[in-house]
């Protein structure tokens, strides 16, 4: 079975040979417009595929050389983050251990292996991990067995380990040096500071009961944000970190439960979510509807863009580099979205 894409005004359509768990854009800018697909199958042996797209002819192309077997479905990917082409051409994933490949012309080799236990042949899942763009030895990682750590990859050592919940940790996010916050089963978001690893700051809790927090991505271009999603909610919660407890607005008209979210880089005004209901809604977050420390705006706030797909939207991911182009990804389709 051979991948194959479509093209439409404004929307390019790749057909992988696999259902798609993952995405990532790569952050070289001799590389901007690659990306990394990573497999959603049942088997022990996953896969991931590079992708590169050509936006003057709009066309995919894909190295099978450069396709490589992940155990398990791969939980997240990220490309080493930094423009830099000095820099060695890395990608990380997440599923049972953080693992970090190298991505020669021909070949991709495995290049780190880092699992927090080594106590026990088993180790807990990798739910999500985030790369420090601002410290690129930096890698943080949350389990389901309720901590959170930080890899030092450059030395291949576990830096630090908390126990950041009281539940399964799903998702986690650095805003900044020695910052970094996560969301739980607990319902909970948490900040903590590596200077002091004793405290954690909770800085939103769910309404709904025993309602997991599954999705967090602080604001890379202004810290003062980050959003955060519910399990079974269409809806995006964006707090604002000055302004603890009560969300700045809280993003309300997905008609399904929201899979994704992903910032705007550089600006830091507008956000992208994808949902069950087969949409991606683009959203001016810091605008007229925006309103801080007063509880939280309605959820009257309405879209800046639409897209309508086809099936339920797993993935969204913001170029970092191409500023117009976003990344959904449903089924077997990764399709972008010149915006």
């Amino acid at each position: 079975m051979q991948s194959c894409s479509e093209k439409k005004p404004g929307v390019h359509t790749y057909m992988a040979q696999w259902p798609i768990s993952t995405v990532a854009w790569s952050v070289r800018h001799d590389r901007k417009s690659r990306l990394a697909v990573g497999s959603f199958l049942e088997d022990y042996s996953n896969k991931i595929e590079l992708v590169n797209f050509n936006p003057e002819t709009s066309d995919f192309s894909a190295d099978n050389r450069l396709i490589f077997d992940h155990p398990y479905t791969p939980t997240h990917i990220a490309f080493f983050p930094s423009e830099e082409t000095l820099n060695p051409d890395i990608v990380a994933t997440s599923g049972d251990s953080l693992r970090l490949w190298e991505i020669h012309d021909d070949h991709t080799e495995l290049k780190s292996l880092l699992n927090s236990n080594k106590t026990s042949e088993f180790s807990s899942a990798i739910t999500s991990f985030d790369w420090a763009g601002f410290d690129t030895r930096r890698v943080a990682t949350c389990s389901v067995d309720t901590t959170c750590v930080i890899w030092d990859i450059d030395r291949e050592i576990l830096e630090t380990q908390l126990v950041a919940h009281d539940r399964e940790v799903y998702d986690i996010s650095w805003g900044g040096f020695n910052v970094f916050a996560s969301v739980s089963g607990d319902g909970s978001v948490r900040v903590f500071d590596l200077r002091d690893k004793e405290r954690s700051t909770i800085i939103y809790e769910s309404p709904v009961q025993d309602c997991p927090l599954l999705r967090l991505e602080w604001n890379k271009a202004d810290p003062t944000f980050m959003a955060t999603v519910g399990m079974d909610s269409n809806k995006v919660v964006v707090l604002d970190i000055r302004f603890p407890t009560n969300p700045v607005v809280v993003l309300s008209k997905h008609e399904g439960s929201v899979n994704g979210i992903s910032w705007a880089p550089l600006y830091g005004r507008r956000l992208c979510s994808v949902a069950d209901d087969s949409r991606a809604l683009i959203w001016e977050v810091v605008g007229p509807g925006y309103r801080s420390g007063n509880g939280g705006a309605s959820g009257d706030v309405e879209p800046e863009l639409c897209y309508q797909s086809m099936a339920e939207i797993n993935v969204v991911r913001w170029s970092p580099l191409e500023l117009d182009w976003i990344a959904i990804a449903f089924v077997n389709k990764l399709q972008l979205l010149k915006v």
